[in-house]
């Protein structure tokens, strides 16, 4: 299992392979559609984003409220492609990695392909898992959107698996191998 310590360079992205697995240790952002949505309304009104882009990976999650005692509450994957309208643009802009779960539509594949970035998939299903990999945890922006808002986290050994490669190459594409008995 290979480790990666954030920000993402561009040549660990390169050498990435889909199936490949990866701990990830140091800082991510969540975002889920209606953060996405404001961070495309900004960018075409030629406004500053909250945070730049560049160089960064985003996380498809909403924590769950925070329990007494703990950095962050249960932080699994949510569903991808609910930010696939939005994805493109926020590539274009330096965004160098997503994770969240599930596949994405052929235009994301494209964009990842274009501004040679990287899709990671992680753990459904185990959001109090995840948690435990968070080291600190702070609402960056969008704070009204409560658990949607754009948190700003420290993680380490985070993991993640590639499900679409710099390449284009896409984990849910592949055909099963049928082993001989």
């Amino acid at each position: 299992m290979d480790r990666i310590i954030l920000p993402i360079t561009e040549k660990q992205i390169k050498d990435l392979k889909i199936g490949d697995e990866v701990l990830l240790s140091g800082v991510i952002y969540t975002a889920r559609d209606q953060a996405h949505k404001r961070l495309v309304e900004l960018m075409k009104a030629g406004k500053k984003l909250p945070l730049d882009l560049e160089n960064q990976i985003i996380y498809y999650c909403g924590p769950t409220k925070t329990p007494k005692g703990r950095i962050i509450g249960s932080c699994g994957p949510t569903t991808s492609s609910r930010m696939d309208e939005f994805t493109p643009l926020l590539l274009k802009a330096g965004l160098r990695a997503m994770i969240g779960k599930g596949n994405r539509s052929k235009e994301v594949v494209q964009a990842i392909k274009k501004y040679q970035g990287v899709y990671f998939i992680t753990l459904a299903g185990c959001g109090a898992l995840l948690a435990s990999k968070v080291r600190r945890a702070k609402p960056l922006a969008f704070k009204s959107l409560g658990p949607e808002a754009i948190y700003q986290l420290e993680v380490k050994d985070f993991p993640v698996i590639v499900a679409i490669d710099s390449k284009g190459k896409n984990i849910y594409q592949m055909k099963p191998q049928l082993s001989e008995r």
